[in-house]
């Protein structure tokens, strides 16, 4: 099974603005994957489109073999919660709730949340917040906000990862840390990671980097 795109291309606004031009591309289960390029060059919008948050103006993505143009919104939502795991560059955490409880949050709506709420302990004990498990989130820095984003994205053991510039706002050290949770993530798991980023050193740590200039895909 993969991620499989076939000549997508993205126009938005109104005149139309070009932002991807006829993608052709194939990422297998299991890979870690680095979508690089510079500000602009529409990296970020195609892994919107690859993760079905945001739909192409023209050509087709499958995912585990499923057309997502061709599944109902109710099926596409089951689908992403299930399968599907999101990091973004601010990490979205609910200000009222404690670290496990943010980490629980894609549970809710499954009625999981006390099944496996040992497993939202477990990640925050191996992501080195276990003392913290019960802080509110303006009780801890910006780097642990972002690890216990990834517990989240994590807590219902998704097949697929997609992160979009999750390093971009911490500093190096905390980035080096996220890094080497995705890579343990993808390794240990087999959890398919696709993120952007434009470290060139971070891009590294991925097992294939796709590179995006003036939103096409540039040759090796």
């Amino acid at each position: 099974m993969a991620i499989i795109a076939r000549h997508i291309g993205k126009e938005i606004g109104t005149p139309a603005t070009r932002v991807l031009t006829d993608i052709s591309l194939e990422i297998k289960d299991g890979e870690f994957v680095a979508l690089t390029g510079r500000s602009g060059s529409g990296k970020s919008t195609l892994l919107y489109l690859l993760s079905s948050l945001d739909t192409p103006s023209e050509g087709k993505i499958e995912i585990s073999g499923r057309d997502l143009q061709g599944i109902s919104s109710e099926e596409l939502y089951l689908f992403r919660n299930q399968e599907m795991g999101f990091v973004f560059q601010f990490h979205y955490l609910i200000a009222e709730l404690t670290a496990v409880e943010n980490v629980l949050m894609p549970t809710v709506k499954q009625g999981k949340k006390e099944q496996r709420r040992p497993a939202a302990e477990a990640l925050l004990e191996q992501f080195d917040l276990k003392d913290k498990a019960h802080r509110l989130p303006r009780q801890l820095s910006g780097g642990e906000q972002q690890r216990v984003a990834i517990a989240r994205s994590l807590i219902m053991e998704p097949k697929y990862l997609f992160a979009d510039e999750p390093t971009g706002s911490l500093d190096s050290v905390n980035g080096d840390i996220v890094m080497k949770i995705f890579s343990d993530v993808n390794s240990q798991k087999k959890t398919t990671v696709i993120l952007v980023t434009h470290e060139p050193d971070f891009a590294q740590l991925a097992q294939r980097q796709i590179h995006l200039k003036d939103g096409r895909v540039q040759p090796h």
